[in-house]
């Protein structure tokens, strides 16, 4: 059984990302920082249906802990696969954007990626076998007005997609970023109405989480082998 982690697991993407994962036969570590509860709830309906789950709670940001919590975790066995789904929005027009928007937005997804990814590379080159997958957006690919914060955290993890898989692909490890676009959450919920979406979207629909959670799960699979530093975008055909 391969050990996955999910960050972010406790929200509506990350939650389907688990699910597919537990699914596939992994045992998945699902992280959270404030929603712990639902977490928690997560991992008792997926023993619940047979899978294998537990919770880690830590800030992605601050990196003592995070090596704290994630190096005895692979003392023994290593992380494989991971899912670098953390991060937030913090909307604001570039002029009138206070620099904690600015720092908070790119210390989540950036500086979070790092500290989460970095302890765990190691053990998964040693095992000769691994996949990272980061999730990114369709704003770092198009850029958005009013998240110029989240455009540029984003865009950096793309980067650094394609910069890390060239330093581990003859490991046996790939990494690869998925581009959502308009996705069924809760959060996406209060920015588009139905009529914004037909209008953005060719195919007249938000995506679902677990649309999103089906393409990291292929990712993660050994039937991708072949397939890295790409950004896959999915978005019903909006780019």
């Amino acid at each position: 059984m391969k050990n996955a982690l999910v960050t972010g697991g406790s929200g509506a993407i990350g939650a389907a990302i688990c699910h597919r994962l537990a699914a596939d036969g992994c045992h998945v570590y699902i992280h959270a920082n404030h929603g712990l509860q639902a977490a928690q709830t997560l991992a008792d309906a997926i023993c619940a249906g047979g899978g294998s789950a537990q919770v880690l709670a830590f800030d992605v940001t601050d990196s003592t802990t995070v090596t704290d919590v994630l190096t005895p975790l692979v003392e023994h066995q290593p992380i494989q696969i991971l899912v670098n789904n953390a991060g937030i929005h913090d909307d604001a027009v570039f002029p009138g954007m206070h620099a904690e928007q600015w720092h908070r937005v790119i210390d989540v997804s950036v500086n979070g990626f790092f500290n989460v990814t970095q302890p765990l590379l190691m053990p998964m080159i040693r095992s000769r076998w691994g996949r990272i997958i980061n999730v990114s957006s369709i704003a770092a690919l198009t850029g958005n007005a009013g998240q110029v914060n989240y455009s540029a955290a984003k865009g950096a993890l793309n980067s650094a997609t394609k910069s890390l898989a060239r330093e581990v692909a003859s490991r046996g490890i790939t990494v690869n970023a998925v581009a959502p676009g308009i996705i069924d959450t809760p959060m996406s919920e209060s920015a588009f109405d139905a009529q914004d979406i037909a209008r953005m979207v060719p195919m007249k629909r938000a995506g679902t989480p677990g649309e999103v959670a089906d393409l990291i799960g292929f990712l993660a699979s050994t039937q991708a082998a072949y397939i890295t530093a790409q950004i896959i975008s999915i978005n019903g055909g909006m780019i």
